[in-house]
Order: C-alpha cells, then structure tokens, then sequence
C-alpha cells in the first residue's frame, strides 16, 4: 500500500544509492522514514515506463545512520514469450579481487524469504519461464549487490564503505555460473558482476572510508 498503484506489471529494483552516516547499534530501537520522491512516466523503446523513486532515513536516538535511495522501474508485459537479452558490455578486466558465484534455487528463495519478497520469478522456475518468459530464474538485484559488498570486507580487511551507488545493466540467470569482483584505488572501489559470457550486469560505485 505504500507504493504507487502503477498499472504496469512488471516491477524491478534498476539502481539505487546509500551513505553511512554513524553505526547502527545492536540492541537500541531504530526507526525508518520512507518517502516517495518522484514518480516519472516515459515512453521507451519497449513501451511504457514508470520510474518510482523512494528514500529510506534510518534513524537511532533521532540521528541519521542510513540514508538509502531505491530506484524502481515499472514496464509492460512482454507481447512476445520469447526474451531478449539487452545488448551486452563487456565488463571491466582489471581486477584485484574476485569471486565465482554458483547460483541455485535455494539461494534465491533464502534471499527472496530473507527480504521479504515474493516475487515468484526468483524461486518459481515454471511460472519463470512459462508465464515471465524468462529463460531461467532470475538472480535478484540486490542479492548481486550483497555479493559484491562482501568482496572488501573479504580483501580489504579493516576498510568500510561510507557511501555506494549500484545500476544494473543486464539480468542474471541461474543456469549459469557468474563471478563478481573489484578494484580500490585509494578511496574510490569499483565493483561488478559479469555473467558467463562475461557481460557486465551489476555495476557499482563506492567510497570508502578514511
């Protein structure tokens, strides 16, 4: 009830931005602010958009610790079940660190229960590729971008990230492995995701803390 009743049915998390602005403590009461800033109607090539931007201010003892913007995009149904894959960038090859990603059913309903979402193209393979059209289930958005904020807490031990911006830039699919990786350079961190065909899919930009 607390988005905009758009009309169009499919929905997707296509960017979005956050600042660490002081921790979080274990054990005192938070409290979040969700505003909707701007609701935006496009024509596209693929037909009707709706872009919905919402803000998320996390608060504890009345001071700003999280500050999270979600950028969420509304499109028509497909007129054809078979999909199209946008056309592909290469992703970036010089990376410091990495990782494979094995993705499976069980990780994508963990994540789907964990956020709350039920979105049946992440865990219901039939209704996935029968009614969506996809051609496997798809990995969520923001379960990518957990992965990639694991790598410098992995690699770059004792460094934290004071602000990221994510995009997607292509979907990523089940049926096939995919790695996520990184560079830091000083403060400024890099990190994407790239499918099997080695394909840039999830992009993001970060600082890190002094």
């Amino acid at each position: 009830g607390f988005l905009p009743p758009v009309p169009l049915p499919r929905r997707m998390w296509a960017a979005g931005e956050a600042s660490y602005e002081k921790p979080l403590l274990i054990g005192e009461p938070a409290h979040r602010v969700s505003t909707i800033d701007s609701v935006e109607l496009k024509e596209g090539s693929t037909g009707t958009l709706v872009f919905v931007n919402v803000r998320h201010d996390i608060y504890q003892n009345e001071d700003l610790c999280i500050s999270q913007t979600q950028n969420i995009v509304y499109r028509e149904a497909s007129a054809s079940k078979e999909f199209v894959l946008p056309p592909g960038k290469p992703a970036p090859t010089a990376a410091a660190f990495s990782d494979t990603i094995t993705p499976d059913p069980v990780l994508l309903f963990r994540y789907s229960a964990l956020t709350y979402n039920g979105h049946r193209i992440h865990y219901d393979r039939s209704y996935t590729t029968e009614v969506e059209g996809y051609p496997a289930l798809l990995v969520h958005g923001p379960l990518l971008t957990t992965l990639l904020l694991e790598l410098p807490r992995k690699h770059l031990a004792g460094r934290r990230i004071k602000q990221f911006s994510f995009r997607a830039m292509r979907p990523t699919f089940d049926s096939h492995d995919f790695s996520v990786a990184g560079v830091a350079e000083g403060n400024d961190l890099k990190l994407w995701s790239a499918d099997f065909e080695n394909f840039l899919c999830m992009s993001i930009e970060a600082t890190l803390a002094d």
